[in-house]
């Protein structure tokens, strides 16, 4: 089995810390190749899944037509939600570019598919599987940030409504609307944090040993 050196690990370290949530106004007009598209793909596939049940589905939207619904579907979405915060935010949350369906090139929604069958170590917590599935959108994630290619993660959706505009499987579950593409630049800190929406937790308030 490979062994990785410090340096390589050095390497991970700094791609998982400038991982970035990225928003349409950073987009480039240019296409992802069909290699780093697959390379993005095969690192999520390459995630652990629980009982190696592997339960994930992929669907690449490149059609004008199909962006347009789902944007539509996240202006109803975002409308809704700019109005359960409080004043304060409210008109820092108006401000913000929270998707970037039309200006990234290409959009993956990304399904759980459940087993038809009992999957090893799911049966005390079926939400596992959901989980699992969460497991490769991380994997992509930094993938694609270790190719300088940045991609945003659209929650402000209808998962019901966007399942239908793509047609998926009844039993199908939409666990994540991907945005991704060449950008003009990373930011040196996550935007949130820039803005200061939120400030960053330190580890020592987030670490307890043996019980809380």
């Amino acid at each position: 089995m490979n062994k990785f050196n410090e340096n390589e690990s050095n390497i991970l370290e700094q791609i998982i810390q400038n991982r970035r949530d990225v928003r349409g106004s950073q987009f480039l007009d240019k296409k992802i190749s069909k290699e780093c598209l697959n390379k993005i793909l095969l690192a999520g596939v390459n995630a652990p899944s629980v009982g190696f049940s592997q339960p994930w589905e992929f669907v690449i939207v490149e059609d004008a037509a199909t962006k347009e619904a789902i944007k539509a579907n996240f202006n109803d979405e975002n409308a809704k939600a700019s109005k359960v915060f409080p004043a304060a935010k409210k008109d820092l949350y108006n401000q913000l570019k929270l998707e970037g369906i039309h200006e990234a090139p290409t959009n993956i929604a990304v399904f759980y598919k459940p087993s038809k069958g009992p999957v090893l170590g799911q049966n005390s917590m079926k939400e596992v599987g959901v989980y699992s599935v969460v497991c490769a959108i991380q994997n992509m994630w930094l993938m694609a940030r270790a190719l300088n290619i940045g991609m945003g993660w659209v929650s402000i959706i209808d998962a019901a409504q966007v399942k239908n505009i793509l047609k998926a499987p009844e039993d199908n579950q939409l666990v994540a609307y991907l945005c991704l593409g060449h950008v003009d630049k990373f930011y040196e800190k996550p935007e949130l944090e820039t803005k200061q929406w939120e400030k960053r937790k330190q580890l020592d308030q987030l670490v307890f040993k043996e019980s809380y």
